[in-house]
């Protein structure tokens, strides 16, 4: 089997584990990167000859070398090398799997960044009455109403939303499928939106969000809407996962609980939701103004 068919396998591999779109592309990299590598080593490709020696030396060009790799793109490759040893190992490929004793590093905690209630309100009030207008500032309002990811919200079809229930279906990580409540001035602004959207004469019939061609909207597409309107409402770097951030911070700092969030989410452990307890010093004020005897 040469290595064209060995990573055409591994990818229908991950695809049958039910890996989304975002995981793929990113293993695609980080498996090319890893080949590279092993190459400028080698001299050529032998996955046989890979050994934990090989595979530590790669981690730490990607600690050392000239490109800085945070910690959690480096877990997130040492993630995908383990994956695809095992898939190797598992077929047969490879007799012994190098990275079996290799430990994932620990990565450290890193509060998430969010705006505050005001923000979010300039952010959503940026975009004019226009049709790219309403259907992006309908994109901004479901993304905080939600917390959702820009992959749900990029991959939602008309056929997943029931505005007289105020609910969405999503399918999150590993296509798990949840319903996500959405809020009043979520689904009236979508509900604008979607009348403009009638009237595109060549458009994807599913999908929620198109393009002016008429196609769905990319996740790189609306990351390039929220810059847009960062920048019109004065805000510092504003990507979706900022809003999905807030969404999870002011739900907690108004008494949520920790399991409800880590559903609306789509965690599976609620460790993952637990980054964000952090308690915001105007809610601290808050709580010491009313507890404290002598506030």
């Amino acid at each position: 089997m040469n290595l064209a068919e060995i990573l055409k396998g591994y990818f229908l591999y991950l695809k049958e584990k039910n890996a989304s779109e975002f995981t793929l592309k990113n293993y695609y990299v980080d498996i090319k990167q890893f080949l590279r590598f092993l190459k400028k080593e080698q001299g050529n490709i032998n996955l046989q000859e890979v050994t934990y020696a090989i595979i530590r030396k790669f981690l730490g060009e990607l600690t050392e070398g000239p490109v800085h790799y945070s910690r959690t793109s480096i877990a997130r490759k040492l993630s995908c090398l383990r994956s695809f040893f095992k898939f190797l190992n598992q077929r047969g490929i490879i007799h012994t799997n190098p990275i079996r004793f290799l430990r994932t590093p620990r990565l450290g905690l890193r509060l998430p960044s969010f705006l505050t209630e005001e923000e979010v309100v300039a952010l959503l009030e940026s975009p004019p009455p226009t049709p790219s207008g309403l259907r992006d500032r309908a994109i901004m309002e479901m993304l905080y109403a939600t917390g959702i990811r820009v992959s749900e919200l990029a991959g939602l079809n008309l056929s997943d939303i029931d505005i007289l229930g105020g609910t969405i279906r999503v399918f999150g990580k590993g296509k798990k499928e949840r319903i996500v409540p959405v809020g009043r001035p979520a689904l009236s602004a979508l509900a604008e939106y979607l009348k403009t959207r009638r009237g595109l004469s060549r458009m994807d019939k599913n999908a929620v969000f198109l393009n002016e061609r008429g196609g769905r909207l990319s996740c790189r597409s609306i990351e390039t809407i929220l810059t847009k309107y960062a920048r019109i409402a004065g805000l510092k770097k504003v990507t979706p996962h900022t809003l999905r951030h807030s969404f999870a911070t002011h739900m907690l700092s108004r008494g949520a609980d920790l399991r409800m969030v880590q559903e609306l989410l789509g965690h599976r452990s609620l460790s993952t939701t637990q980054i964000y307890t952090h308690i915001t010093p105007q809610r601290l004020k808050e709580v010491y103004n009313i507890a404290h005897p002598r506030a």
